[in-house]
């Protein structure tokens, strides 16, 4: 039965994500928006590296955040996560060079990679199995409420305050650590296996990854691991460079651009709503291939097939539409791995898995600007497709947990 506290639990770890993801993503906005680059003196490749920079040391932040969140509990991991890459998007706005930029980019990225497991695993482990999939879905929707705040931010507000006002003022999410701290439980799934760990000791960060790379879960791990990764650059390849690509490329204004992100947008909440649904009814496998085809099929007539649609705006529009609605499998990716992994390494595995996918990311802003140097930006960023179309047959892979009843041990 869902309970209010779900839904508080739910509410609170779905803002910390929209802004955890908001501060990830505004960079890429900035850039195309805005005076940064000149101010900074930043070559194209600079740009290139600064955007891989937080995508990076989210790798980082997963393998702390994830580890430490199994060892001290959700809550004060899900406060500290938050402060941290509120303090890094803060100081962004003070940067005066690419190494400036750079470091403080480096702390957002810590945060970011450690809230996510960290939200994932408290939502995972509270709600009903029934519902797990939608709630898994609810949360990951954080991330199109996210693009559509740095598209506001980035096109609507930063050409006027500008781009250090930007950063500075995005580090207001920090306040939510206060409501976080007095209102919101703890896992209870984490408090009865801490209690039972007394009896036998807490495993060590390394004894963790250990345990998920032994015989038991090695298989389950890598080809999490594999699924998550292509997904990832199904996502990044995309996401990256899309600002500048519609901008500088395509020469859209600022308003035409803004209204291909909406549509995208819509699409996403659309999808991960969508998604939560099917993957609770139809089960997870299925449910997570035919989305990765909506996307790939949107990606695919935005970048290569451009010239064909162009012409036609409404066409435009229903393929970013058709795009967002493809990034609703990624309402999987949590629950699945909160069901494929036990709580003594959950919060870890979802931490370690997640975000060394994520930090490998860093390529793909690199990779794009050396694919458009060599052919164009558009067949940089469909080097998405095939990556959504192989995260499709890999999830086949893993077994179905739709439904599966989450253990203490």
């Amino acid at each position: 039965m869902v309970l209010p506290i779900h839904r508080k639990i739910l509410a609170f770890s779905f803002i910390g994500w929209v802004f955890d993801f908001y501060d990830l993503l505004l960079l890429s906005f900035l850039l195309a928006s805005t005076t940064l680059s000149e101010d900074l003196r930043l070559t194209e490749w600079d740009e290139s590296f600064l955007l891989g920079t937080a995508l990076a040391f989210t790798a980082v932040g997963g393998l702390l955040g994830g580890a430490a969140a199994d060892r001290y509990g959700r809550k004060p991991l899900l406060m500290v996560t938050i402060l941290v890459y509120s303090i890094g998007t803060l100081l962004s706005g003070f940067a005066v060079g690419m190494w400036t930029l750079f470091a403080t980019r480096a702390i957002t990225g810590i945060g970011v990679g450690g809230e996510w497991a960290v939200a994932h695993a408290l939502v995972g482990e509270t709600v009903p199995p029934k519902v797990r999939g939608r709630y898994g879905s609810y949360l990951q929707s954080g991330s199109a409420f996210a693009r559509f705040f740095a598209t506001v931010v980035g096109y609507s507000i930063a050409p006027w305050i500008g781009w250090r006002w930007s950063f500075m003022i995005s580090a207001l999410p920090a306040l939510i650590v206060v409501l976080i701290r007095r209102q919101m439980p703890e896992s209870d799934v984490w408090e009865r296996h801490k209690r039972e760990s007394t009896q036998t000791g807490e495993p060590s960060r390394w004894a963790l990854l250990g345990e998920m790379l032994g015989p038991a879960l090695r298989r389950t791990t890598l080809i999490a691991f594999a699924l998550t990764t292509a997904n990832m650059a199904a996502y990044w390849f995309k996401t990256i460079w899309l600002p500048t690509y519609f901008t500088a490329v395509r020469g859209l204004p600022s308003g035409e651009a803004a209204s291909l992100f909406y549509a995208d947008q819509l699409g996403s909440v659309i999808g991960y709503v969508s998604f939560g649904f099917a993957s609770d009814h139809f089960g997870r496998r299925p449910s997570f291939a035919f989305f990765s085809v909506l996307k790939a099929v949107g990606l695919l007539m935005i970048t290569l097939g451009w010239d064909m649609v162009a012409g036609n705006r409404v066409a435009v529009l229903g393929f970013m539409f058709v795009l967002g609605l493809g990034e609703g499998n990624w309402g999987c990716i949590g629950p699945l791995l909160n069901e494929l992994f036990p709580t003594r390494v959950r919060g870890a595995a979802i931490g370690i898995i997640y975000n060394l996918a994520r930090g490998v990311q860093f390529l793909a802003p690199v990779v794009i600007t050396w694919v458009a140097s060599q052919s164009s930006f558009g067949a940089g960023i469909a080097l998405a497709a095939p990556f959504a179309l192989l995260a499709g047959a890999i999830v086949w892979l893993l077994p179905e947990t739709k439904g599966k009843r989450l253990e203490s041990h």
